[in-house]
């Protein structure tokens, strides 16, 4: 597997090449809401992708969800172990809208169709990983944004830079890692279920969560509560895991059967051992041990997965290989394509949605001061592409961002060291 964000460096042997490019040109113009620098400050610009291959499907986007890992890397707060953020940024891996030209050899989609895309353009394809339909954990994965075509089916444009993410009105992909999305599903919904619910549903399905077990989710922001809904569905007994009871109603409402306040004496012994799993969606450093102690020992699962783009998840990472899978904490990142496609699928066939609010793009500084103010309405804030304009400039100042130190591989092996030596893992 491969921590998310970090590049690696690029194979030998590529694969066979995409860039059969119409006769005429080789890219075609886009308009993007992009940054220039690390203050996330938000313009709209026209940049340029690549045409369509033989391979590739274009889609004329609709919306596109704003994820908290956009700010994270927009910001260049992963820059200490992820490398250096490429300016212009255009974040963006929640993106939905409608085919409107394949290529030639392209079997999946056909022009009409609903797609989207989530947090991957490419992957090998050859690889244990990629036959088993974990692309997310292909060493040779290439990102929506920010990514390098590592593998010859995500070109650029102009060639070297780096992919471009779903802030966009067009949006290049090849058809193998373009989602199906059934025309019932409101289109502003699939954008974050691909990125928020995959990164919930991947956890379940790795780990074998039935119905009847008992899930615990930590966190009712965008991430768990929509967690909470897909565990329902599944048939899971759930208990949200927040700082204090301000939230219960929201939690109920999502699907839970339990809240419980972690600073609450009270309510963590009585529900100690009660929790096969904990899915823990914080997307900060914080004490996650601390929660450890609602793990039922004897489950056939028990353990906590850390999902935050913080320390813990490297350490999970770590903790999880050298234990050889019996660590009781570890992490998860995104899914793999058919985990995608099934959670999709999985929310179609239940009518589960987001809890989410549809923005203009001139609100994209607005929406990154929430979400660096802890987003507590749990609410996805998704763009109305249509609004997206050259020359467009952000309604609001650039958002004044908390000091974040960011975690480095230093950062990450201290903490894995913390855990194992003192057996916090067991």
């Amino acid at each position: 597997g491969v921590l998310p964000g970090v590049l690696p460096e690029e194979p030998k042997i590529l694969q066979e090449s995409n860039l059969a490019m119409s006769a005429d040109k080789e890219s075609i113009p886009v308009l993007c809401m992009a940054c220039d620098g690390p203050s996330c400050n938000f313009r709209g610009v026209q940049l340029a992708r690549r045409n369509i291959g033989k391979n590739d499907i274009e889609i004329a986007m609709k919306y596109c969800g704003v994820c908290h890992s956009d700010l994270s890397i927009a910001a260049g707060h992963l820059e200490g172990f992820a490398g250096k953020v490429e300016y212009k940024c255009v974040p963006g891996h929640e993106l939905a809208g409608v085919c409107t030209r394949v290529g030639e050899a392209v079997t999946k989609v056909k022009v009409g169709d609903h797609v989207g895309v989530g947090c991957m353009v490419d992957s090998c394809g050859k690889c244990k990983s990629c036959r088993s339909g974990n692309e997310n954990k292909c060493m040779y994965q290439v990102q929506t944004y920010q990514g390098k075509d590592l593998n010859g089916r995500a070109a650029v444009w102009p060639p070297k830079s780096r992919t471009l993410g779903g802030y966009t009105d067009v949006m290049v992909v090849h058809e193998n890692f373009a989602i199906n999305i059934p025309k019932h599903f409101p289109l502003e919904a699939a954008g974050p279920v691909m990125c928020a619910g995959v990164t919930m549903y991947d956890p379940m399905l790795q780990h074998g969560v039935k119905a009847g077990d008992k899930v615990g989710i930590v966190g009712l922001g965008g991430l768990g509560s929509l967690g909470t809904k897909i565990a329902r569905a599944l048939g899971c007994e759930v208990s949200v895991i927040s700082r204090s009871h301000g939230k219960d109603d929201l939690a109920f409402a999502a699907g839970a059967s339990n809240v419980i306040a972690s600073t609450s004496e009270e309510d963590m012994a009585k529900h100690a051992g009660s929790l096969d799993i904990i899915i823990n969606t914080v997307p900060v450093y914080h004490d996650y041990n601390a929660y450890m102690p609602l793990l039922n020992r004897a489950s056939r699962i028990g353990k906590q997965v850390l999902l935050g783009l913080h320390e813990g998840i490297g350490a999970g990472f770590i903790l999880n290989a050298v234990t050889f899978g019996c660590s009781r904490i570890t992490s998860s990142g995104i899914g793999g394509i058919p985990a995608t496609q099934a959670v999709i699928d999985l929310c179609a066939k239940h009518d589960i949605r987001p809890d989410l609010e549809i923005v203009g793009a001139s609100k994209l500084n607005f929406v990154y001061q929430q979400l660096d103010d802890s987003n507590d309405s749990g609410k996805r804030f998704v763009i109305d592409i249509s609004t997206i304009k050259e020359g467009l400039v952000c309604d609001d100042p650039a958002p004044r961002l908390k000091d974040y130190k960011g975690m480095t591989i230093r950062s990450i092996v201290g903490e894995f060291a913390k855990n194992f030596v003192t057996l916090r893992w067991r």
